[in-house]
């Protein structure tokens, strides 16, 4: 059983936080190509593909809602995003373990406000897990994970932190396939890092956001082996293209029902209910559908495509990355050029970003910007500057289980393996 806190300790504190680096690095990409520049944009992790079309007729359908919903989500969507967890996990979810927000990432603010305990991230990890925590005046425990291991979490990490304080009250947060690596767990690591999970009572937040772009279309959320202390946090901003709609979702377990009721009393005093609109259209994205599993099966395809074809040109030049098994990151690693990269005066992952868009106008972000150590020289590839509708289309024209080739990806992303090859050409 996970043990239940409901101290309550805050002390906000925003003081030298910048924006968040995803959004930084998007708003200064399009200045410089307001300004003429030519510039490849593999930093925002937006999805390249539209929303599905039986979606977007959906919230065309529903543009008149204009009621308050309630705060824990309209009543449908709930039973929606339950029946899609039975059906697609085999997970016993009911409506009343959903809670719905504007965005996934407004109901991890919200776990931390009403959790007191500290957070502890692997790194890498996603931009806005610890400026949240520094916000609410969490401390923040990062856990160094090792390329070897494909920056995945190791139950021996785990156990080893939670040794230190075996009561201590901690959210644990596992991101897979993960931001920025797209390396994901297999389902032996997840049943392993459960038992140290159940042995320390850890609150688990599965953020399974990238879930559906598992290329194998395979995903397996850690609920399974840990139900009673894991929350699944999703959305429909990754796998459903819709990163603007802002509809998020957490999944409790019934022993977590108390934080739930939490979150929603102070959901109640800030953003109140979520779009209407989006909420009605949402209830079709989580029923399913053939043509959301035909619109599923494109994008994966596309994105392994895609993820093969950068690993094997960054592996040829000389670039170790951990081969991705989802969603459309990669975290290559420019240690091997550290003397040469030294030599033009870049000894960090800021200075490596800051020269490759200055000497090649690709736009990636640093490995710092993810938790690693800033002397380290990796970086957050996002292959997503292609147009995803025209590249849905013309993929639904070559028969299922051919692989889509070089000239395909040539023809319609054509701007990534651009940007790619101007990165190992200036390796050179």
């Amino acid at each position: 059983m996970v043990k239940g806190q409901h101290e309550v300790h805050l002390n906000l504190d925003v003081r030298g936080l910048p924006v968040s680096a995803t959004l930084g690095v998007n708003e200064k990409s399009n200045e410089l190509l307001a300004d003429g520049h030519k510039i490849y944009k593999l930093g925002l992790g937006q999805s390249p593909f539209p929303v599905p079309v039986s979606i977007v007729r959906e919230l065309q359908n529903n543009a008149h809602q204009k009621d308050y919903l309630p705060v824990r989500g309209l009543p449908a969507l709930r039973d929606a995003v339950a029946s899609y967890y039975r059906r697609t996990q085999d997970l016993a979810f009911l409506g009343e373990n959903i809670l719905i927000g504007p965005g996934s990432k407004e109901l991890m603010f919200i776990l931390q406000l009403v959790y007191y305990g500290d957070l502890v991230i692997p790194t890498p990890s996603w931009v806005s897990y610890a400026p949240q925590a520094h916000i609410v005046g969490r401390h923040v425990h990062w856990l160094q994970t090792i390329e070897e291991n494909k920056w995945l979490l190791t139950p021996d990490e785990l156990e080893r932190h939670c040794q230190s304080d075996p009561s201590k009250p901690r959210i644990v947060i596992l991101n897979y396939p993960n931001n920025p690596t797209g390396c994901t767990y297999s389902d032996q690591q997840l049943q392993d890092l459960a038992e140290v999970a159940r042995k320390y009572h850890i609150i688990l937040l599965s953020d399974e956001i990238y879930g559906e772009l598992n290329f194998s279309g395979a995903h397996h959320s850690i609920s399974r082996y840990y139900p009673e202390g894991t929350i699944i946090a999703s959305g429909l901003s990754k796998w459903a293209g819709a990163g603007g709609w802002r509809l998020g979702t957490f999944a409790f377990p019934a022993e977590l029902k108390w934080l739930l009721d939490s979150m929603a009393v102070v959901a109640s005093e800030t953003f109140t209910a979520t779009s209407a609109p989006i909420q009605y259209a949402a209830v079709k994205a989580f029923q399913g559908g053939v043509d959301l599993e035909r619109y599923l099966y494109q994008s994966r395809r596309v994105l392994k495509a895609l993820s093969e074809w950068i690993w094997k040109r960054l592996d040829g030049a000389g670039v170790p990355a951990s081969r991705p098994d989802g969603a459309f990151y990669m975290f290559p690693d420019f240690d091997p050029f550290r003397p040469q990269l030294s030599a033009r005066g870049i000894n960090n992952s800021e200075e490596l970003c800051h020269h490759l868009l200055r000497d090649t106008g690709v736009a990636v972000l640093p490995g710092s910007c993810f938790g690693r150590p800033a002397e380290e020289l990796t970086l957050r590839l996002a292959f997503v500057d292609f147009d995803g509708a025209k590249v849905l289309a013309a993929a639904e024209q070559i028969p299922a289980g051919q692989l889509l080739d070089d000239d395909f990806l040539s023809q319609y992303c054509g701007k990534v393996l651009k940007a790619i090859q101007l990165i190992c050409d200036w390796l050179k």
